[in-house]
């Protein structure tokens, strides 16, 4: 797993990839990415996508690894994390950064920005339901 810092926080482009290769369940060359990339939006050459990924993996968002011996890939890539860790990541940071650590008020924020649809909202009263009965989480 990174370092918790800047450094190792993925740019609106690197969470591009992320996501992309999340969505492939599974090792990807540079190739592969750069043309699922540009099924989604055109205008990146494949140079940016291969040096993205290789500060990617400088900043150990993806791990670098040999293709199959004899095979015709060279090297893949993989995320370090899955979608999950990484999430909770970026809204830890976003809640320290901008709501004073607060996660009610992100919540309330997000709320009132995006209505969430009947499913959302059940969904969100299930889990605070959850939430409020976990034992030893109450203050």
């Amino acid at each position: 797993m990174p370092p918790e810092n800047d450094d190792s926080r993925p740019t609106a482009g690197e969470l591009m990839i992320l996501q992309t290769m999340w969505a492939m369940q599974k090792p990807a060359t540079v190739r592969d990415v750069h043309d699922a990339l540009q099924q989604q939006r055109s205008a990146t050459a494949y140079t940016t996508t291969l040096k993205l990924m290789q500060i990617m993996t400088e900043k150990g968002l993806l791990r670098r690894e040999d293709g199959p011996v004899g095979g015709p890939r060279g090297h893949v890539y993989r995320p370090c994390d899955p979608p999950t860790r990484t999430r909770k990541r970026l809204v830890r940071d976003l809640i320290d950064r901008a709501f004073a650590g607060s996660a009610k008020d992100l919540v309330m924020h997000a709320l009132s920005t995006r209505r969430p649809n009947g499913q959302e909202l059940d969904e969100i009263v299930k889990l605070i339901s959850e939430l409020k009965s976990k034992p030893g989480d109450k203050p």
